[in-house]
């Protein structure tokens, strides 16, 4: 605590899916309304989301126990991009060239990948308990017509609902995306993740994320979630699968055993403290 009931924070993005990050020593009596003040782009700092970070540095690698607290003052299991930017705060903080990472969603082992910052992301997952899906489905939503979008669903750490298009540009995100967000396929809600193939072989990204109620310039889990659903309609069969958002471009890897990785740039952007002490909001259904 800096003192006069503020907060040091530090400002970091991922291809653009930018986060406040705060140290889980400072005392911050109510996460939820920090998260809905500090990310509002308008009044507060701007950001997808705060990053609640404990780092345990006695372990070999050492490990960070990661909260993400979305804007509309709901938590998150899992963010690629998230994560990859708390590794990136704990090597500043470490040395370490690797680290462990514990989220909701499972521990995740990140390391430094040149100028860049990889992590294992887990094993997509498309089962309808997993995903999850209503329990109407007792079998995989494969290229479902919802909303006039032929949907996958899958789990990427949290839920993703995948649409392939001819050219993301031409999407209205805006319109289309919150009716399947908020569809009755998904009790809990879902990720709205449309991509297109590019001639290079990679794929062109735009995710709507739950939470944030918008679309962001990144979103790791969304990447992972177009190479996973590429992969099972047999729109690709590389190990290697370059995604671009609007932000810049992820990489998923799939290795011959275990889980994929994802990998990009993190960048720190600035430092500056901020009102611990904010009015309590109520996160959205």
């Amino acid at each position: 605590m800096t003192g006069h009931g503020t907060v040091d924070y530090r400002k970091y993005n991922g291809t653009g899916n930018d986060f406040v990050v705060v140290d889980a020593d400072e005392y911050v009596p109510d996460r939820a309304a920090f998260a809905t003040r500090h990310c509002d782009r308008t009044d507060g700092v701007g950001a997808d989301g705060v990053l609640f970070l404990a780092l345990e540095a006695r372990f070999d690698p050492p490990r960070v126990v990661m909260t993400l607290v979305q804007p509309d003052g709901s938590t998150a299991a899992m963010c690629g991009n998230g994560a990859r930017v708390a590794a990136e705060w704990a090597m500043e903080r470490t040395g370490a060239d690797e680290v462990m990472i514990d989220t909701q969603a499972g521990t995740r082992h990140a390391r430094r990948d040149g100028d860049e910052v990889s992590i294992e992301m887990g094993e997509p997952r498309f089962e309808p308990e997993v995903v999850p899906l209503s329990e109407a489905y007792d079998e995989p939503m494969l290229a479902e017509d919802l909303e006039g979008y032929a949907v996958t669903g899958v789990n990427t750490g949290v839920p993703h609902a995948v649409g392939f298009v001819e050219d993301v540009a031409d999407v209205d995100i805006d319109e289309v995306a919150p009716p399947i967000r908020s569809h009755e396929a998904f009790p809990e809600g879902a990720n709205v993740t449309f991509a297109s193939r590019r001639d290079d072989g990679g794929f062109d990204q735009r995710t709507y994320e739950r939470g944030v109620e918008g679309e962001t310039a990144s979103c790791g889990t969304g990447a992972v979630a177009i190479a996973a659903a590429a992969r099972v309609h047999e729109r690709i069969d590389d190990d290697v699968v370059r995604v671009s958002p609007p932000g810049g471009d992820l990489v998923v890897s799939f290795p011959e055993n275990g889980a994929p990785t994802l990998t990009g740039p993190v960048v720190h952007e600035f430092d500056g403290e901020a009102t611990a002490s904010i009015e309590r909001v109520e996160p959205k259904a």
